[in-house]
């Protein structure tokens, strides 16, 4: 086959080759073509095949859940068993295939229309999204008919780590809590038609630590199953069907880019300290506990940001108090003292928790989201503060609020905080009487306004990704926008600035827990504006310690003024370059 490349925008660096696996929504893929009477046998046959297939699949994946696994998950999959063995699913779709001369993909999901179609006119709610079990259950058996099922299958299962890491995941898009599944995988790379380098699915793609690309319109239709591709996640490039000449060349970039990594693990333990003696802390960015083990192994001196949105999503029901509290005490103990800031519930935009229940919004990004969402919803903000009270009696746990805009909204968010204390003397539960509460400073009303949010508050957040997508007005999830989606524009450093500035005066500490915290070629710029605290995700903190230990922060400080002082983002660029060569 002849060799081709395709450009996007490359989310996280590394080079990876290996085999496509594409994953897909095979309801989207179903076509309708007759078949000769004589076919109609075999097409049953290949029907009852795929049933089969996929009911050894489920049982696989039942028998090897983890002790510990929640039981909802085993419930779950129990319940597509049945559904399965249901003669509606497993026998009805053969009787069509005869009658009208169909495919087993069209039978199927005939059926599942006729099924789901019954669903709709059941009045109880909770029965009538058990349609969502039907869909899933059916698109399990199409893709497997289609020759490309979404699980691994079985045989692959017995290799799985060593052939995860030979698999490249090409999707048209894959949503945030698609990706989180990820994380119990290795797979080589993932790459995806559409997204932003700092949308949710980019961020958690870093955070896997694989070479990972967006953006690249029709990667999808172009590339074959099981064909072999190399992501260069450095240059935003994926080469399919790579002749041999191009083969070796990456494979060699491939080993030198491994080689780096393994000098930077020299720096493991050594202080995140400048040349002239300034200490800067480096804390890490997790999305569940079992991203611990990924701190420890980085040198990360705490936790900056524990994303616990991930805790509610890809489920149907809010996780209950005491699933927070062991989740979030999990964390606190293993952290063994060093600092571990939890922020509260950050659903909405492209984060939802149930995506069978995903409100419509004409701009998500600029609805009910954050601490929005959880001001609407006292019981469920009640259950996490309380939570994350009780945890903190096992840690050294801060609070961290989300998308503030107003300080009503802070002082709103106070009196939860006291309610859940309240709460807790009264059933005599120990948690930590002074916890300590920040804001995240994301908005840039809050940016402008930070000396105001300063006073109220014990430290403060910069979230550059959102900062950035609303000082700039540009969808962070949008690949059309992606192009002018810029750290270094000026209006966002002045912001960044005036955060630093208000915290330097009230005494308070100023991190940065966006995505620029974790972009090694930013970080000279960083601390030279005096942030002392950065936080990024574990795969990403030896390389911005490599830059600390070779900067001397009284040059940095000076080059970091003439870089606040520029207007125009064409002259800042080369400013910014030139921090790294001193």
């Amino acid at each position: 086959m002849t060799s081709f490349s395709i450009h996007g925008v490359g989310v996280s660096s590394g080079i990876a080759i290996g085999h496509a696996h594409l994953v897909s929504n095979a309801l989207l893929e179903v076509v309708h073509y007759q078949l000769p009477k004589h076919l109609l046998e075999d097409e049953v046959l290949r029907f009852s095949n795929a049933i089969a297939t996929v009911k050894h699949d489920l049982e696989q994946i039942n028998n090897n859940l983890r002790k510990n696994a929640p039981a909802e998950i085993s419930a779950f999959i129990g319940t597509h068993l049945m559904m399965l063995a249901d003669k509606s699913l497993s026998e009805i779709p053969k009787d069509i295939i005869r009658n009208e001369q169909c495919n087993a993909e069209w039978a199927i999901k005939l059926q599942m229309d006729d099924i789901v179609e019954q669903f709709e006119q059941i009045e109880d709610e909770y029965l009538r999204e058990r349609k969502q079990d039907v869909i899933q259950v059916v698109e399990r058996v199409i893709k497997v008919l289609l020759g490309h099922p979404s699980q691994l299958s079985t045989e692959q299962q017995s290799n799985a780590l060593h052939e995860e890491r030979k698999l490249i995941l090409v999707a048209h898009d894959i949503s945030p809590a698609d990706a989180i599944q990820f994380k119990q995988h290795q797979f080589a790379a993932f790459i995806t038609d559409v997204g932003g380098v700092t949308s949710h699915t980019a961020i958690l793609a870093r955070s896997l630590n694989i070479p990972s690309i967006v953006a690249l319109q029709r990667a999808r239709d172009l590339i074959n199953d099981g064909e072999l591709i190399i992501v260069d996640g450095g240059l935003g490039v994926v080469i399919v069907s790579p002749s041999k000449e191009i083969l070796a060349e990456y494979k060699l970039r491939q080993e030198q880019w491994e080689l780096e990594q393994q000098k930077l693990q020299r720096i493991k333990s050594t202080k995140a300290v400048t040349m002239d003696g300034t200490n800067i802390e480096l804390f890490a960015n997790i999305e569940v506990p079992e991203d611990i083990a990924a701190v420890k192994a980085s040198g990360a001196t705490g936790v900056g940001l524990y994303r616990t949105e991930f805790l509610f999503m890809n489920r149907r029901e809010m996780p209950d108090e005491e699933e927070q509290f062991i989740a979030y005490k999990t964390v606190a103990e293993a952290m063994k003292g060093a600092v571990v800031i939890i922020r509260t519930l950050d659903l909405g935009a492209d984060k939802q928790m149930n995506p069978d229940t995903i409100v419509t919004c004409a701009n998500p990004a600029l609805g009910l989201r954050a601490i929005r969402y959880c001001l609407s919803e006292p019981l469920i903000f009640h259950t996490q503060l309380r939570a994350l009270l009780r945890a903190s009696h096992f840690g050294n746990i801060k609070i961290l609020v989300p998308m503030l805009s107003t300080l009503s909204e802070l002082r709103q968010t106070k009196l939860f905080l006291e309610r859940a204390k309240a709460s807790l003397r009264k059933q005599d539960i120990p948690f930590n009487e002074n916890i300590a509460l920040g804001g995240m400073i994301e908005i840039p009303a809050a940016a402008i306004n930070a000396e105001a949010f300063a006073k109220e508050l014990d430290f403060l957040s910069i979230g550059t990704n959102d900062l950035i997508q609303y000082t700039l007005a540009i969808d962070r999830a949008d690949d059309t926008v992606a192009h002018l989606y810029n750290p270094l524009h000026p209006s966002v450093l002045k912001l960044i600035a005036m955060t630093i500035k208000a915290g330097d005066k009230l005494g308070i500490s100023v991190s940065v827990c966006g995505e620029m915290a974790g972009d090694s070629k930013l970080t000279k710029l960083l601390i030279g504006m005096g942030l002392r605290q950065l936080s990024m995700h574990p795969s990403h903190i030896l390389s911005v310690k490599q830059q600390i230990l070779h900067s001397q922060l009284s040059e940095l400080n000076g080059n970091a003024r003439k870089v606040l002082a520029q207007t125009d983002l064409e002259k800042i660029e080369p400013l910014v370059a030139k921090f790294n060569l001193i």
